[in-house]
C-alpha cells in the first residue's frame, strides 16, 4: 500500500513537472513581434500595409503610422505587402532571449505600367483623321506679333487714334500740373466752375461735339 503511494506521488509530480516544462517551453517561443513600416525613398511610414505569418491566417495591419504590434512565434516568416510597394518578407530569429522582438521593415516602391489607352473625340478614328487634316493651326505668338507690328496695320490704328502721342503727353503733363498746383488743398469741382460752363457752352456753340460719322 505505501509503495502504491509512493508510486502515485511520483507518477503526479512527473506529470506536473512535464506540464510545466511544456508551458514554459510554449512561452519560451511566442514573442510580441512590433515595428514600423517605412518607405525606402524617404523613410515615410507605409500606412495600412499588410503583416502576415506565412501559410498562416494571422496575421494585422499598420496603422495610419506604419506602426504594427502581434503576436508571433521565432522562426515564423512574415510577410509584408502593400499597394504600389514589392512584396517582402521577414524571418524572426530564433535566438531571441527575451519575449518581445522590435523591427523597422522598409519596403520599395513598385512601380505599375499599364498599357496606353487613346480616346479620341470622335466617334471612329477615320473621321479624327479628316477632322485632324481641315484643322487651321492658330498662329503662335511670333506671327501675331508681326501682324500686329505690320506698318499697314500700325497707319490704320493710327489714324482712328483721337489723340496722338504728343497730345497724350501734353494731356499727361496737365494732369500732374493740376494736381502740383493745388497740392495742401481741395481741388475745386469743374461741375462748379463758371469759366468750365463757359468754355462748355461756347465749345458747344462751334459745333465741337458734333459727331463726324
Amino acid at each position: 500500500m505505501l509503495i502504491k503511494k509512493t508510486f502515485i506521488i511520483i507518477l503526479f509530480f512527473g506529470v506536473w513537472q512535464s506540464v510545466f516544462s511544456q508551458k514554459d517551453s510554449t512561452d519560451f517561443d511566442v514573442i510580441q513581434f512590433s515595428g514600423v513600416v517605412v518607405n525606402a525613398d524617404d523613410l515615410e511610414p507605409v500606412s495600412f500595409s499588410n503583416i502576415m505569418i506565412q501559410n498562416t491566417r494571422r496575421g494585422t495591419i499598420s496603422d495610419y503610422y506604419g506602426y504594427f504590434s502581434f503576436v508571433a512565434l521565432k522562426s515564423d516568416t512574415i510577410l509584408f505587402s502593400a499597394i504600389g510597394y514589392k512584396q517582402s518578407s521577414f524571418i524572426i530569429p530564433d535566438t531571441i532571449s527575451g519575449n518581445r522582438y522590435s523591427l523597422i521593415h522598409v519596403m520599395n516602391s513598385d512601380t505599375i505600367l499599364l498599357s496606353p489607352t487613346i480616346i479620341y473625340p470622335w466617334p471612329t478614328e477615320e473621321d479624327f483623321k479628316k477632322a485632324f487634316v481641315a484643322l487651321e493651326i492658330p498662329d503662335d505668338d511670333i506671327a501675331i506679333a508681326h501682324k500686329n507690328l505690320a506698318k499697314a496695320e500700325m497707319k490704320e490704328r493710327a489714324m482712328n487714334y483721337k489723340m496722338d502721342g504728343s497730345m497724350n503727353y501734353k494731356n499727361y503733363i496737365d494732369k500732374e500740373t493740376s494736381k502740383l498746383y493745388y497740392a495742401g488743398q481741395t481741388q475745386p469741382i469743374s461741375l462748379l466752375n463758371p469759366f468750365a460752363w463757359a468754355q462748355f457752352i461756347k465749345a458747344w456753340k462751334e459745333g465741337k461735339f458734333k459727331n463726324d460719322k
